[in-house]
């Protein structure tokens, strides 16, 4: 039933859509009392997230809440999934999954379990660590693994790149980044810098994939194109410590520099600028892309949650329980960022301000109009 008793304010939108030239209304006040975008079209509920807040000033204070589990062992990273929940993998044996509303399950697993993506394929794909394996859960839990042609390996964080491939970082051996096909077939490419520790991947604007180096050279950012071709950036702040990477709304890569208290920007032709973290020793970990345009981070030591804007400005957000140790963050399809807490086996999810309160589903009406009403 759509809403009604609030103020006509429909505005035209000329924000950036999945369809080239088309212009969307959106019907402001069948939207504005709400937290959840349960979107029809995800990809423009992304363009327009931000949009629906401007228009209709419905901001809200950021909340934070955890969710404990007695069984939990050292949850590590999380990622969105196809099927709307929150999967993370537990280094210690098991992949978890939790709702919107908090409802959390878990599912064994034969490794120590690191990194976590969602795949083109509908399912979700993860690093065994310390079996040498990658690792397949359909969203009914079924887990298939994949074993990696060079002994010794270590993969650790996982990505989907544009080619419609899983890719991974190896920090074992000389330092690789691999690929996987959705059917198991893997390819590995080595990193020119010996011992380049390679942490987080993400998929760039430009097709490219991006990595961290922890390098024993001081720290950079690497590149790979779909083809295996790596190029690799300097990071000014010597010894930084790169860890997370992601890409943000305005087409650059933001990454943590846990050793520097630091986010970087780099643009796609390895342009870097650093922001410091207000916090010292606050450690930054993992950074994810939110619905709100910004982009998020935790701090494993400052026991924070950080928020950066594209320009640069840093805001920080305490944790309720103390020493939890953050790590993995990902934006939820609820507008919310979700996170781990490592030592305090919980998941916490973070409220953005972006349209907070309950129950709206995004639709694209036959017209070409957005609209924003309730279930039911």
């Amino acid at each position: 039933m759509p809403l009604t008793g609030l103020p006509d304010q429909r505005r035209t939108l000329r924000s950036p859509l999945p369809w080239k030239g088309v212009v969307a209304e959106v019907e402001s006040r069948r939207c504005l009392t709400s937290a959840r975008l349960a979107c029809c079209f995800s990809r423009l509920c992304l363009s327009l997230a931000a949009a629906c807040a401007v228009s209709t000033g419905v901001l809200q204070g950021q909340v934070i809440t955890e969710f404990p589990s007695s069984t939990f062992n050292s949850p590590f990273e999380i990622t969105s999934g196809p099927d709307g929940n929150l999967w993370f993998t537990e280094f210690a044996y098991a992949i978890g999954r939790i709702t919107p509303a908090g409802v959390l399950t878990e599912f064994p697993s034969a490794g120590e379990n690191a990194g976590i993506a969602a795949g083109p394929d509908g399912n979700l794909w993860f690093t065994e660590i310390g079996v040498n394996k990658i690792g397949r859960i359909t969203t009914a839990g079924v887990i298939t693994e994949f074993s990696l042609p060079t002994p010794g390996s270590s993969p650790a964080f996982i990505a989907a790149g544009s080619d419609g491939n899983l890719w991974f970082t190896d920090q074992a051996n000389i330092g690789m980044i691999g690929r996987i096909t959705t059917p198991g077939v893997i390819t590995e490419f080595s990193i020119p810098t010996p011992g380049s520790a390679p942490g987080s991947i993400a998929a760039g604007s430009d097709g490219n994939l991006w990595f961290t180096e922890g390098t024993l050279r001081g720290g950079m950012i690497g590149r790979i194109t779909t083809a295996g071709v790596i190029t690799e950036f300097s990071i000014p702040t010597p010894d930084s410590l790169p860890s997370g990477i992601t890409a943000g709304s305005d087409g650059n890569l933001w990454f943590t520099e846990g050793r520097a208290d630091k986010i970087g920007r780099i643009t796609t032709a390895g342009v870097i600028t650093e922001f410091a973290v207000p916090t010292a020793s606050s450690s930054p970990s993992r950074i994810a892309a939110g619905l709100d345009g910004n982009l998020w981070f935790t701090e494993q030591d400052g026991n924070k949650i950080g928020r950066i804007t594209t320009a640069g400005v840093v805001t920080e957000f305490s944790i309720p329980t103390a020493n939890t140790y953050p790590l993995g963050i990902a934006a939820g399809p609820d507008g919310s960022l979700w996170f781990t807490e490592r030592n305090a086996f919980k998941i916490g999810r973070i409220t953005t301000g972006l349209c907070a309160a309950s129950d709206t589903t995004l639709c694209l009406s036959a017209r070409g109009h957005v609209i924003l009403s309730e279930p039911g």
